[in-house]
């Protein structure tokens, strides 16, 4: 009888180790080490491997055929749909309508006659169809099952027709036979994993996987399974905000720039064509500190509002807070505003928001976010119907951006009247009913916000 050792396997990373330990030695993690059984390696069995055959480089290529999910932004942000024996993770926090978006995804496939099964490992059938009966799927003929052994899913997935779409919420419960370890381990997520993506390989049926996230957003489990799957979707969304985003980490069949926007309704996720407008509802108008800036996510524009207070600070450090921005970016503009600009900020709280629950990444929302701060400080309004765009280099010059067409065309179509754009930009062609303000440095642009500042009247006393 082979003999049996411990390891300890870090909950973190997945790294292991012969002992225990308070810390993880790999990624750090205090706390994070299970102990897991395996078995020693003389008494490990070995088993004879079968020859296969190897091909060459040359021969026909054919694009993967795909499946359309019935769900539009679904569709764009994955690439065209669903590829053929592909593994999706979809990951989010909890409660921002990962269950809700796949029931509904399920539903259409159903109802266009092919085969989906809803899997679920943390809710019974009938919380299920409570859900669907609320989002008025319930008609929808989807194959439910409450399960959490890989070894029965695979079993009963193979009995009939080989499904198009099946769901896993949520890896987290799933456990398999071949590992000795407790649901929720990353031994058994990185197990259960790879059975399901062997079975999908096999079949060719598409499997989404539904994943949770850690407290700093990241995907939870070992971090080898987001490499075994062939893309990786985000669910975003801020609880206080109606929307909803989509976003693809990684994806080998398609594009990872392109987003789906949702909005969260009481008859479920409800896609949204054009955000720009729904970003842009419940603009301030005529007030300082706001400024539209005109993005791009992937090939659509998207316009949201960049809004900024900078009030005067009663603590030795000033504060620097964002939602929706990168911290270090919001430092670097601020540090081009004081060098180049004489704007001096060291006495004063900067806060900055993106308003509506986005997260802007791209470089180009550099301009948006200096006009709002000198705006805010100069108690300046921006034109209400003026859109901004443009990256800021270190020496206080406005750097041009890719699709500048595309921004402008979006901005004229939305009523927008004027874009402040990089000089370099002048030869793009635009709207011609929009008026463009090009401009080559910061400077330029701080002198004219700051030309049509108001003083500051004192609030009154109580």
């Amino acid at each position: 009888m082979s003999k049996r050792s411990l390891s300890f396997i870090c909950q973190n990373c997945g790294a292991a180790s012969h002992r225990w330990q308070g810390k993880c030695e790999a990624c750090g993690e205090w706390n994070s080490l299970a102990e897991e059984g395996a078995p020693a390696g003389p008494g490990r069995k070995t088993a004879k491997g079968r020859l296969f055959a190897l091909e060459g480089l040359a021969g026909e290529a054919h694009d993967a055929p795909r499946l359309a999910s019935g769900v539009a932004e679904l569709d764009r942000v994955t690439g065209g749909g669903f590829v053929r024996g592909s593994v999706l993770l979809m990951a989010g926090d909890p409660g921002i309508g990962k269950s809700t978006l796949l029931i509904q995804a399920t539903a259409a496939l159903a109802r266009a006659g092919h085969r989906a099964v809803y899997i679920s490992g943390e809710e019974a059938v009938a919380q299920v169809r409570l859900r669907a009966e609320r989002l008025g799927l319930r008609d929808a003929p989807v194959e439910l099952a409450a399960e959490t052994s890989v070894e029965d899913i695979i079993a009963t997935l193979s009995e009939g027709k080989t499904p198009r779409l099946i769901v896993i919420d949520s890896i987290q419960t799933m456990w398999t036979d071949m590992v000795e370890s407790a649901p929720g381990t990353v031994t058994q997520v990185r197990g259960s994993a790879q059975a399901l993506i062997r079975y999908a390989k096999r079949s060719g049926a598409a499997i989404i996987l539904v994943g949770h996230v850690t407290k700093d957003g990241q995907i939870a489990g070992p971090r080898v399974v987001e490499h075994m799957v062939d893309a990786v979707l985000s669910f975003e969304g801020d609880g206080t905000h109606q929307f909803r985003i989509l976003r693809a980490v990684k994806n080998r069949f398609g594009p990872t720039d392109e987003i789906g926007v949702f909005e969260m309704t009481g008859a479920g996720l409800a896609e949204v064509a054009t955000p720009s407008e729904l970003f842009l509802s419940e603009r301030d108008l005529g007030q300082p500190g706001t400024a539209v800036f005109a993005g791009m996510e992937g090939t659509r524009p998207i316009l949201v509002e960049i809004q900024a207070l900078v009030a005067p600070t009663s603590l030795g450090t000033p504060r620097r807070a964002v939602v929706g921005w990168d911290t270090s970016r919001l430092a670097m503009v601020l540090a081009v505003l004081e060098a180049h600009c004489g704007v001096k900020l060291g006495g004063y709280d900067v806060y900055l928001n993106v308003a509506g629950g986005m997260r802007i990444s791209e470089p180009a929302a550099d301009l948006a976010a200096a006009a709002a701060l000198v705006s805010s400080l100069a108690n300046s309004p921006l034109p209400a119907d003026a859109v901004y765009f443009g990256e800021v280099s270190l020496s206080g010059a406005i750097r041009p951006v890719s699709h500048t067409a595309s921004r402008l065309k979006e901005s004229a179509k939305l009523g927008f009247a004027r874009a402040v754009l990089p000089e370099a930009a002048r030869s793009e062609a635009g709207d011609p009913s929009l008026k463009a303000s090009h401009v080559g440095s910061l400077t330029t642009l701080v002198a004219d916000i700051a030309a049509l500042g108001k003083p500051r009247t004192a609030p009154p006393k109580a």
